[in-house]
């Protein structure tokens, strides 16, 4: 107890961006979504308030840091996340006293704003007395030097599956501001088709501006028409994609397959060490996808501060409570659901 008293909790101020971000450069345990991009790209996207606390000790220097984004509507309450619309983020420390001090804070101001819950998305487990969820996993494939190994590896299957767009007369495109339009046709279609609320298109703009030397888009075209895009994020090592869609009246070409290899041999060459293929659900189509390209699964850890007892929230397609509104959205026009679309997924985490 000592220790955690030692420290000073600070909320982020524009006059602290170099020491956050230095400490970021050497956090082991840091993501993409600690990096202070985010909190300007959902800012100026949605609105919503962002809360960036860090621990620092007696010498000032930081130790800890846990983003949050408060989320509050009539239709699903208020509460916070780290991070919501993204797979990661959470509590970055040193150990367990800086976490348990950050999250001593932001549940003090929790209580204080009346937050139902706040919800901690970690990639590895923390020691804060809190109950979890493992229901996610995040699939990940190493990647050897040059894409030319890493077809080696694909069986005769994989290897035709891949092959096949490319016959049918696909071709893949890797650019930035250029393909959004493109991608965001792809996307808000397949949005629409899974009964889920759409981004706006100037998010993924924010996301270019904010991060122009690691974010690119992929595109698959069938002569001029898109047919599968998806969005590229490097950190680190790491190349993550975070959204990918694709038309299912094109299904039978597989653009999916030549989207994703792509995507991986394009990080091979760029020098990237791992590729993200994002969370999945053991078991489901999309898991079984991934891991079909010889992605394995890494746990994921959710946690959840709640002010009062009683179940873990679940604002997620799979509640029964949201299964005649899924249904519903998934009749709409598309066009009428990218009008309407972000006013309601501004809020869901």
């Amino acid at each position: 107890m000592g220790e955690i008293a030692a420290l000073k909790i600070g909320l982020y101020q524009p006059q602290d961006r170099a020491r956050w971000e230095e400490y970021l450069k050497g956090a082991s345990t840091a993501t993409l979504y600690h990096d202070l991009g985010w909190k300007e790209v959902v800012e100026k996207s949605f609105g919503q308030k962002a809360y960036y606390w860090y621990a620092e000790d007696r010498s000032g220097q930081i130790r800890g840091i846990f983003p949050a984004i408060h989320l509050k509507s009539f239709l699903f309450g208020s509460f916070m996340v780290s991070l919501p619309y993204f797979n990661y983020g959470g509590i970055c420390a040193e150990d367990d006293f800086v976490a348990t001090a950050l999250l001593k804070e932001a549940t003090e101001w929790a209580a204080e704003e009346k937050i139902s819950h706040i919800e901690l998305r970690q990639e590895a487990p923390l020691n804060i007395g809190l109950p979890f969820k493992t229901a996610k996993v995040s699939m990940r494939l190493p990647l050897p030097s040059n894409s030319d190994e890493l077809f080696k590896t694909f069986d005769a299957k994989l290897r035709s599956q891949i092959r096949r767009p490319t016959k049918d007369g696909m071709i893949a495109k890797i650019g930035r501001i250029e393909e959004l339009d493109s991608f965001y046709s792809v996307f808000s279609e397949n949005m629409r088709d899974l009964g889920t609320p759409v981004y706006p298109t100037f998010f993924f703009k924010n996301i270019l501006e904010a991060f122009p030397d690691t974010s690119w888009i992929c595109t698959v075209y069938q002569n001029t028409l898109p047919v599968a895009s998806g969005f590229l994020i490097g950190f680190r090592e790491t190349l993550e994609i975070p959204w990918a869609s694709s038309l299912r009246a094109y299904n039978r070409s597989g653009p999916n397959m030549l989207l994703y290899w792509t995507a991986l041999s394009w990080a091979c060459d760029r020098g990237y060490r791992v590729f993200d293929f994002g969370r999945s659900t053991p078991g489901e189509g999309t898991y079984k996808f991934k891991e079909q390209w010889g992605a394995k699964a890494v746990p994921l850890y959710w946690y959840y501060w709640m002010k009062n007892e009683g179940k873990l929230p679940e604002l997620n397609p799979k509640n029964p409570k949201y299964a005649a509104a899924i249904q519903l959205w998934k009749k709409l026009p598309v066009g009428l659901t990218r009008m309407i679309g972000p006013a309601i997924v501004k809020n869901l985490p």
